[in-house]
C-alpha cells in the first residue's frame, strides 16, 4: 500500500508552503536548499515558528569554536518556553484522559497559570535559577507543566523514566545530582498499580514532592517531603528566566556502549530542533492535537511537548498504557490528529484487533519511531484512519529530533524513510569507509540540536575522533542504514553494542552485567534480532556456562528475572543460547554481528 499526496494536500502542509516560497516543484530540491544554504534555511525556520526572542541572535550560526562547538541563535537571549504559549488563551493546550473517566481539555490559559504557579513555588523548597531538579512521572497534565516552569525558571531538568528499576533511577539522580525529585505515589497500568515514590526514595532522592492520585489509599512521606498540594503557590504570574540559546534547559539519558547512561544535555536550540521536525516533517499545524504515548525519561517526552506547543497544538496524554480499546476511545474522542506509535504497540493492536471499532478519521498523519517497522503492520495502521500516511522517523536523543524520516509531501511506502530530515544531511560508509548504499550513517555537522557536550563522558571521543576521512567533518552516530533504488532508505539496526528494545534504547553491556550476576553464567553477550519481514527486535542472550553450573534450573526465565529485576519490567529475553565461547577479534572485542548471524541461520 502506497500512499500518494494530492496536490491539494501539499499545497497546504508546511513544506508545501515552504516549497511555493521558494518555487521548488520537487521536493528533492527543498532539501538540497536546506543543506546547501543552513543559515538560511534555520533563520526561516526561526521565523516560521516565531521563537520569541528578547534579544535577537546576532550570528543564526557560530563556529568560532569549530564545527563540532555550533552555536545557533549566537548572540540571543531567550526562554524557549515563551514560544510555547502563542495560542489564543482559550485554546486547547493539553487534551487528556484518566483511566474509566471522560476526556479532558486544558486552555493555553490554564496550562500557563499553572505553570507559572509551580514557578513561583521552586523558591520554597530552595530551588533557584541554575539549579537542577528531577522528574520521575508518566506523561501526565502535572508533568508537562513542572517541566515547562521549571525550564521558565532557568533550571534544569532531569528526566527519569517511570518504569525504571531503583538502581537505573539512582544512577541518574547520582549523575545529575537534583536538588528535589518530583515524583508521584503510585503508577496505574492496565488495572494495576505499581509504586512510584517508593522507587524513588530507595534510590535515596534528597528530597521529594510527591503527588497523591489513589485517594484511598495508605500513603506516607518522609520527614523531608513534601505533597504537591502544600507545595504548590497561588501566585499565577511569572516572568521566564532569560538565557543564551546554549544554557541546558533539560538532561536526558541514552544508554551507549558502556554501563553508565550517557547524561546528554538539551538546550533551547535543541527544542526548536523538536518543533522544527514537527512543523516540517509531522506536518503539525495549529490547533491540532498530537499523542505520542512516551515518557519525559525518552527524548520524544521533551519532543512532543515542544513539537506540539511551539506550533499551537495540544498534546494529546492518556494515563494508561496504549494498548486497549480505551485509548483507541480516547483518539477517537480527543480528536487525535497526529498519532505517533512505536511498533511493538502497532503489533499488538494487529493481533489484537482492539481498535478496529473506532472512528480515527480525524487522524491526519502518523509518525512511527523507536524500532524498526514492519510494512504488514505499518499497513494495517494506515487502514485504521482510512489510508492516513505513516511518518518514519528516526534520530536519537543526542540529536533532538530525527535525521532520517518522511514527509507529506512524497509518496509513503509503509517502513521506508523517504527523506534525510531538512536542514540534516549524513553519508552512509562501509567497512572501508568508502560510500555505500549500505552502511554506518555518518552525520554531517553543523545541525541544529547536535550535542556539544556530555555531562559524565568525553563527548568528542564518542562522536568525532576516529571518524573516516571524508571532504566534510563527520560525526559518529551507530546506525545502520540501506538505501532503496527509488532512493528511499530502510534502517537494519545497530552497528555498535546499543539496541532498540521496545522503543527504549539499552546498551547490551547493562544486559549482560545483569545476566552474568547468574550463578551458571560464566560470560555472556547480548543482541538485538530482528525477525526477517521487518519489526521489533527482540533480545537474544549467548551465554557461556560455568563448569559447576547448578542443574536443574529453569535459564530462561532466570535471565528474564534478573533483567527486568535489575533493568526495566519491560525488557524480556526472548531466547537465552548456551555457546562454548564468545567469538571475539584479535583486540578481545565481542563479535556481535557474528553472533546475530549465527542465530539468523
Amino acid at each position: 500500500m502506497t500512499w500518494i499526496p494530492t496536490k491539494e494536500h501539499i499545497k497546504k502542509s508546511n513544506i508545501g508552503k515552504l516549497m511555493q516560497k521558494h518555487q521548488f516543484s520537487a521536493y528533492k530540491d527543498l532539501w538540497t536548499w536546506s543543506v546547501k544554504n543552513k543559515e538560511t534555511f534555520w533563520e526561516e525556520t526561526v521565523e516560521s515558528l516565531n521563537i520569541i526572542q528578547d534579544k535577537k541572535y546576532k550570528q543564526i550560526l557560530n563556529i568560532d569554536d569549530g564545527i563540532t562547538q555550533a552555536k545557533w541563535l549566537f548572540g540571543a537571549k531567550l526562554n524557549i518556553i515563551d514560544s510555547c504559549f502563542q495560542n489564543d488563551d482559550n485554546a486547547n493546550a493539553i487534551v487528556f484522559q484518566k483511566p474509566n473517566e471522560k476526556v479532558q481539555k486544558v486552555t493555553q490559559k490554564e496550562l500557563e497559570e499553572l505553570v507559572n504557579k509551580i514557578a513561583n513555588s521552586f523558591p520554597n523548597i530552595k530551588v533557584q535559577k541554575g539549579d537542577t531538579i528531577a522528574i520521575d512521572l508518566p506523561m501526565t497534565l502535572e508533568c508537562v507543566a513542572i517541566y515547562l516552569a521549571a525550564i521558565k525558571a532557568g533550571v534544569k531538568v532531569a528526566t527519569i523514566v517511570d518504569s525504571f528499576t531503583p538502581k537505573e533511577i539512582k544512577v541518574r539522580l547520582n549523575l545529575t545530582q537534583p536538588k528535589v525529585v518530583f515524583t508521584q505515589d503510585f503508577l496505574a497500568r492496565a488495572h494495576k498499580t505499581f509504586p512510584l515514590y517508593d522507587k524513588v526514595v530507595e534510590a535515596n532522592a534528597d528530597k521529594i514532592v510527591a503527588i497523591k492520585t489513589i485517594k484511598n489509599k495508605d500513603f506516607k512521606l518522609r520527614n523531608q517531603d513534601v505533597f504537591w498540594d502544600d507545595f504548590l503557590s497561588e501566585n499565577t504570574n511569572f516572568t521566564s528566566v532569560k538565557q543564551t540559546p546554549q544554557n541546558c534547559i533539560t538532561i536526558l539519558f541514552s544508554s551507549g556502549t558502556t554501563g553508565e547512561p550517557k547524561a546528554i544535555p538539551w538546550n533551547h536550540t535543541t527544542a526548536i530542533k523538536a518543533a522544527s521536525d514537527g512543523f516540517y516533517h509531522q506536518n503539525i499545524q495549529q490547533n491540532d492535537v498530537v499523542c505520542w504515548p512516551t515518557n519525559l525519561g525518552w527524548m520524544m517526552g521533551p519532543w512532543l511537548i515542544f513539537a506540539a506547543l511551539v506550533n499551537k497544538a495540544a498534546i494529546g496524554l492518556y494515563y494508561d498504557a496504549p494498548t486497549g480499546a480505551d485509548f483507541g476511545e480516547f483518539v477517537q474522542n480527543g480528536k487525535v490528529t497526529m498519532l505517533g506509535v512505536i511498533p511493538s504497540i502497532v503489533k499488538h493492536w494487529k493481533n489484537s484487533a482492539c481498535m478496529e471499532s473506532f472512528n480515527w478519521d480525524s487522524i491526519k498523519n502518523y509518525s512511527s519511531t523507536g524500532e524498526v517497522s514492519n510494512p504488514t503492520e505499518m499497513e494495517y495502521l494506515m487502514r485504521l484512519a482510512n489510508n492516513k500516511p505513516v511518518i518514519e522517523y528516526c534520530g536519537g536523543t543526542e540529536i533532538g529530533g530525527g535525521y532520517v524520516t518522511s514527509s507529506v509531501v512524497q509518496e509513503n511506502i509503509p517502513s521506508t524513510f523517504s527523506t534525510k530530515a531538512l536542514g540534516s544531511d549524513f553519508v552512509l560508509l562501509d567497512e572501508n569507509h568508502q560510500e555505500t548504499n549500505k552502511g554506518e550513517v555518518f552525520l554531517i555537522p553543523p545541525i541544529m540540536g547536535l550535542s556539544t557536550e556530555l555531562l559524565n563522558k568525553n563527548h568528542q571521543k564518542i562522536y568525532y575522533d576516529d571518524t573516516p576521512k571524508y571532504h566534510q567533518m563527520l560525526r559518529r552516530h551507530g546506525d545502520e542504514l540501506k538505501q532503496l533504488e527509488n532512493g528511499c532508505f530502510k534502517i537494519l539496526g545497530r552497528v555498535d553494542d546499543a539496541m532498540n528494545l521496545g522503543g527504549i534504547k539499552v546498551s547490551a553491556t547493562q544486559i549482560e552485567e545483569a545476566i552474568n550476576q547468574l550463578g551458571f553464567v560464566l560470560e555472556s553477550a547480548a543482541i538485538a534480532v530482528a525477525p526477517k519481514d521487518g519489526g521489533p527486535a527482540k533480545l537474544v542472550v549467548f551465554y557461556v556456562e560455568k563448569r559447576d553450573a547448578i542443574p536443574n534450573v529453569d535459564r530462561l526465565k532466570t535471565a528474564q528475572k534478573i533483567v527486568k529485576t535489575e533493568l526495566n519490567p519491560l525488557f524480556k529475553v526472548a531466547d537465552l543460547v548456551k555457546i562454548e565461547a564468545l567469538p571475539r577479534t584479535a583486540s578481545n572485542k565481542i563479535m556481535r554481528r557474528k553472533l546475530r548471524d549465527t542465530y539468523k541461520s
